[in-house]
């Protein structure tokens, strides 16, 4: 390819494009095979709508011989045949109606369910009075004159349905065959006018690439002495502008350190921030630790208020008892001196039970004597329930105050460590923008080296496109020699 003219290089591209139309047409008329199949498909469709209609037809003949041999025998299987085949004749006729297209064909099948329905109306009356009928001597007692030419129109408006159905198909198969075989031939004009048109487009394309390269080389041959001129500017600018980046790369290098140092500095600072938080949270935790201390003592205190005033009311309970028991012994007191009253009339009998209502008497008087001794024990039991109740107040609310005052503290401690953590964010803001800013310094210098290393570079490249533009004019004509021109 590299000894080739752009001429035979076209020329090649011309039979590519030769063999790229006739895989367009192999694949056009691949495309029309898929739609002849296609069209086969529809042809099929339209042959079972006819196999439907001619389905019509049998059906139609199955009910009449059905009602026929019910009309004969009176046979109740034979009616109930007849009811099935109707049905099923109704389902085809409701099914043709959702897959004909065809107006024409339309109306013939509504004609057949016309005609059904009258055939169907004109035969129940006959069915009915077959019913009523036990012994069947003549078949014109039925008086079926107008069952034929009812059953004649049916077949009638049938068949010419089925006729028309099986034209319709013939006409499809023959109309898609048509459109298919004018699809091919079209696709085949094309493919002979794409080829056409591609030898024509590489004949111009040729000529005009010749006239083109040749007005584009003599261009060349006109810049390459301006392209030597400037490349000479251009090496003296390089040698210049390396000074330059020479002494922007010294006062980069002292900007650098001066970062790295401030740097170096708010790196300490941050340190500083880090212990200061530190220590504010251990003191925070410290204080919580009290507090919960102090909730524990409190918990305890109030759990001591709770048994004491249990205390209390338990004391009122035995108070109420030591009353009832009280009460208890004046009343048998009082029984027993009556008990001694009754008894001194009653003579030796008497003088028995009044010694035993003299001990009751008595063991009367010291369960009131223990009562009262009892009573007096309560109260003092309750006096000092209520002297503990308010010493117990008194210390649970001094753990109130100094649980306050350590909340107090508490909050001082936070606010300190959040000002610390402010400080220190702050202190790392300003560390990372350092080091960023001496990433950025960092970047500048290395920038500068490659623009100062670029800068030497320009200069030999300088002098190499001044070299180059001395060998373009020879390879200009050489040009002029591959695309056929034949002239410098």
């Amino acid at each position: 390819m590299a000894k080739r003219t752009f001429g035979n290089k076209l020329g090649l591209g011309f039979g590519l494009t030769v063999a790229l139309t006739l895989i367009m047409g192999a694949s056009s008329v691949t495309a029309l095979s898929i739609v002849v199949d296609a069209k086969d498909d529809a042809i099929r469709e339209a042959v079972d709508d006819l196999g439907s209609a001619e389905h019509l037809t049998t059906k139609a003949e199955s009910r009449i011989s059905d009602y026929r041999a019910y009309l004969l025998n009176g046979n109740e299987e034979f009616l109930n045949l007849t009811a099935q085949d109707r049905e099923e004749f109704l389902e085809l006729v409701v099914q043709l109606r959702g897959t004909l297209t065809d107006p024409e064909t339309k109306a013939l099948l509504e004609a057949v369910a016309t005609t059904e329905a009258q055939h169907a109306a004109v035969l129940q009356p006959v069915i009915e009075k077959r019913k009523t009928i036990t012994d069947l001597q003549n078949i014109s007692q039925l008086n079926a004159t107008e069952v034929g030419p009812a059953r004649e129109t049916l077949q009638k408006s049938i068949s010419a349905l089925t006729t028309k159905v099986r034209a319709d198909v013939e006409t499809a198969r023959r109309d898609s065959s048509a459109r298919a075989t004018q699809g091919i031939i079209l696709i085949i004009v094309l493919g002979l006018l794409a080829m056409a048109c591609g030898g024509y487009i590489a004949w111009r394309l040729n000529r005009d690439l010749r006239r083109e390269v040749g007005a584009a080389v003599g261009h060349i041959q006109s810049s390459s002495a301006e392209l030597e001129a400037a490349a000479a500017q251009q090496a003296t600018g390089g040698r210049d502008q390396a000074s330059a980046m020479s002494e922007i790369t010294t006062t980069i290098s002292e900007l650098l350190i001066t970062s790295r140092q401030i740097a170096e500095s708010a790196q300490r600072v941050s340190k500083i921030a880090e212990d200061t938080a530190e220590a504010a949270q251990t003191g925070d935790a410290t204080i919580d630790q009290t507090r919960a201390s102090i909730s524990a003592i409190r918990t305890q205190v109030d759990q001591i208020v709770q048994h004491m005033l249990a205390l209390g009311e338990k004391s009122q309970q035995i108070g109420g008892v030591v009353d009832l028991v009280s009460e208890l012994a004046e009343q048998t007191n009082i029984l027993a001196i009556n008990a001694t009253i009754e008894a001194s009339g009653a003579g030796e009998w008497g003088r028995r039970f009044a010694v035993v209502a003299e001990e009751i008497r008595k063991l009367a008087d010291r369960t009131a004597g223990s009562a009262k001794e009892i009573r007096a024990l309560i109260d003092d039991v309750r006096g000092a329930v209520n002297t503990t109740v308010m010493a117990t107040e008194i210390g649970a609310k001094s753990v109130d105050a100094g649980s306050r005052q350590f909340d107090d503290a508490t909050s001082s401690f936070r606010r300190i460590a959040q000002l610390v953590a402010t400080t220190n964010d702050a202190t790392r803001e300003i560390e990372l923008s350092t080091k960023q800013q001496t990433t950025a310094v960092e970047q500048v210098n290395v920038a500068a080296s490659d623009t100062a290393r670029v800068t030497r570079e320009t200069e030999a490249s300088a002098v190499q496109t001044k070299q180059t533009a001395a060998h373009l004019s020879t390879l200009s004509g050489d040009l002029l020699d591959l695309v056929g021109t034949g002239r410098r």
